[in-house]
């Protein structure tokens, strides 16, 4: 089995745990944190190491890495320690339930996180480091660009693009040909029936969604590091 080591010490770390044990063929040996956020020297039963000096313990030629942080400001936090353990030259692992729905081999990038109940028609293109919660319809030639976060029961028909950053809370709808511009957060239930641009936030206010002003959405911007 491939040897993988988790960088969180949280939830997700711990979820991600959990499905990498029970269905793909990576081992988990460790967790790893930034030093300063690191609360003893285990989790979930294994080693917790600091991430500054990780690669003492764990070689990269030896191990690889997924980094299970969730979409705090806007999947910023996750991008960048995703780009801090490539620079360390780690793999980063995908993990791609064997109980999600495809057609042969599914085209992503690397730390993605694919979990079940979700369908992904021909012609899907999902960038890296991009999660897809349970039970999401990614409809064909759809276009998932990097570090986003798809919630749960999510619609994205057929050739939408979804831009880099971008944040589908559950139950949101977007219709066939769409695009979603970078850093955009689209609130759970809302339905997106026009291109939406780079930076903006849509949440629910009758159908079609409408965009609210910057002021109301920036608590759910901020870049939590706790």
């Amino acid at each position: 089995m491939k040897r993988l080591v988790i960088f969180g010490a949280g939830h997700m770390a711990r979820i991600a745990q959990f499905y990498f044990s029970c269905d793909s063929e990576y081992e988990v040996a460790a967790f790893t944190v930034h030093k300063r956020f690191a609360e003893g020297d285990e989790f979930g039963g294994l080693p917790l190491v600091a991430f500054e000096d990780v690669e003492a313990w764990y070689a990269p030629d030896e191990f690889e890495m997924f980094v299970a942080v969730g979409y705090q400001g806007l999947n910023k936090l996750r991008s960048e320690v995703y780009h801090a353990a490539k620079k360390k030259n780690y793999r980063l692992a995908t993990y791609l339930s064997s109980k999600a729905v495809h057609f042969g081999e599914v085209n992503c990038g690397d730390n993605c996180f694919i979990l079940e109940a979700n369908v992904v028609q021909p012609f899907v293109k999902i960038g890296n480091n991009v999660i897809l919660w349970s039970g999401n319809h990614i409809g064909h030639d759809v276009v998932i660009e990097d570090h986003c976060f798809v919630s749960s029961h999510v619609v994205l028909a057929g050739r939408v693009r979804l831009g880099g950053h971008s944040f589908m809370g559950v139950n949101a709808s977007v219709k066939d040909g769409v695009t979603i511009g970078a850093n955009c957060l689209i609130g759970p239930g809302s339905v997106i029936l026009k291109d939406t641009k780079p930076g903006s936030a849509h949440l629910v206010k009758g159908t079609p969604a409408s965009p609210v002003p910057a002021e109301r959405i920036a608590p759910l911007l901020t870049l939590d590091r706790s």
